[in-house]
């Protein structure tokens, strides 16, 4: 009797969570358009494409396809106490998982899509981003995708806000061009695959 009843509790133990890598990978299967990489970014990756940030004038930043949260810490070390970061992604199994181990009130981890950004924002109490980042593929998304998510991240930006984007297929600019005068780039080879940064400032003129 006693030996029944411990193989029962020892079946109903619960399973052991899994890693931020294995729900990378998961993601990367269940959803490969909407994933980047299937190997996370480097440290390197992150200080250099965060490095044009100005972090005292940041009030809110919003990031397209957290995953499982790389960019987060980095983003939230640097911001001030009132600032707010809102993370989108279509995946709902990232999303819990940033719910589950992101406790900061600063942070909002939101199921939905980049290209309702402006709305997204809106219902934070926020009229602008000043920065946006994003690592989706654009290259790969579905047609016409990739230029609403440009035309709306270029509205929702404040005029001196940049949309931060870092991927490994240049024809990324052909989505920005059309929305951003300026636009900076470069290059992290020490990333897997190396990968191309790309700064799209807002004009200070622009509405």
């Amino acid at each position: 009797m006693n030996g029944s009843t411990t193989f029962a509790r020892a079946k109903r133990k619960p399973s052991r969570p899994l890693s931020p890598q294995a729900i990378f990978l998961q993601g990367f299967f269940k959803h490969p358009v909407m994933v980047g990489s299937i190997i996370p970014s480097s440290r390197k990756l992150i200080r250099k494409m965060l490095s044009r940030v100005d972090w005292e004038n940041t009030k809110v930043f919003v990031e397209y396809g957290p995953g499982v949260g790389t960019f987060c810490r980095h983003i939230l070390d640097r911001l001030g106490p009132d600032a707010k970061y809102i993370a989108i992604d279509t995946n709902p199994d990232f999303v819990a998982y940033l719910r589950q181990t992101i406790v900061d009130p600063r942070f909002s981890a939101i199921q939905g899509s980049a290209a309702d950004v402006n709305t997204i924002v809106a219902d934070h109490g926020a009229d602008h981003a000043d920065y946006v980042l994003s690592g989706l593929p654009f290259s790969t998304l579905p047609a016409g995708v990739g230029d609403t998510i440009a035309e709306a991240t270029q509205r929702v930006l404040k005029p001196g806000g940049a949309f931060l984007v870092y991927q490994f297929n240049p024809n990324v600019r052909n989505f920005l061009t059309p929305h951003f005068a300026r636009i900076d780039a470069d290059m992290e080879w020490w990333n897997v695959p190396p990968a191309q940064l790309w700064w799209a400032w807002k004009d200070e003129a622009a509405d």
